[in-house]
């Protein structure tokens, strides 16, 4: 009897133990329309994350065809939160000088869960928009400051670094933008001891990536960690 129990309490252990071992590592991505796609709905929230329900300018149509889903499945990921939101700003400054601080990265920064990686993909917009780039500045932020580039920039990778610990932490760098948007970028995220995946050559259409570019983000993306 004492044999068949000490049997049975160490098949549960094993299985405790594989279970334990199979725990899948959660990403949570914090972007813009890179990291979605019109007509694609978040599941259980019912939105869309896009501002208008606009013509596709991508040959992106399915969910499986984005990098993020693709890099989740291929590295044996589970998705914590993807927090992509089309046409944001990382600052609080959007296109037409408009105040984009409902949908600023900024502003979403506090809504991704409890992952252990973080994938930021942003600037494209602040770059596109022509939003103000400021003064490089890591503490003492006031209000009209985060309508800039780089002070929301550097509050964005304080809070995020400070918010989740021990947490693997990347920023991916578009290709193709301008260099002082590339500058500021990688000059913010090494203050922060945070690595910067500068993409390469992504194939892309109206300025969005295709099909091949996502599967082109998803590879390099996989590279670089790996």
């Amino acid at each position: 009897m004492k044999l068949q129990f000490k049997t049975l309490l160490l098949i549960a252990f094993s299985i405790g133990n594989f279970c334990f071992a199979q725990e899948l590592k959660s990403v949570s991505i914090l972007g813009d329309s890179y990291s979605t796609f019109d007509g694609y709905i978040e599941p259980n929230t019912n939105k869309t994350w896009y501002f208008n329900n606009t013509s596709q300018n991508t040959d992106v149509v399915s969910v499986q065809q984005t990098w993020w889903h693709k890099f989740v499945k291929e590295n044996n990921y589970k998705l914590e939160k993807n927090n992509s939101f089309s046409g944001s700003t990382i600052c609080n400054t959007g296109y037409r000088k408009e105040d984009y601080t409902f949908c600023s990265f900024i502003t979403r920064m506090k809504n991704l869960g409890s992952p252990d990686m973080i994938l930021i993909f942003g600037a494209t917009n602040d770059a596109w928009a022509g939003a103000p780039i400021g003064n490089y500045q890591y503490a003492d932020w006031k209000a009209e400051e985060l309508y800039s580039f780089r002070p929301a920039m550097a509050y964005m990778l304080d809070y995020i670094t400070n918010r989740h610990p021990n947490v693997e932490v990347y920023f991916i760098l578009n290709s193709e933008l301008k260099e002082e948007i590339n500058e500021s970028v990688k000059t913010i995220c090494k203050h922060y001891n945070v690595d910067c995946i500068e993409l390469k050559d992504i194939d892309k259409k109206s300025g969005h990536p295709s099909v091949k570019g996502m599967e082109q983000i998803n590879t390099q993306i996989t590279a670089f960690i790996k």
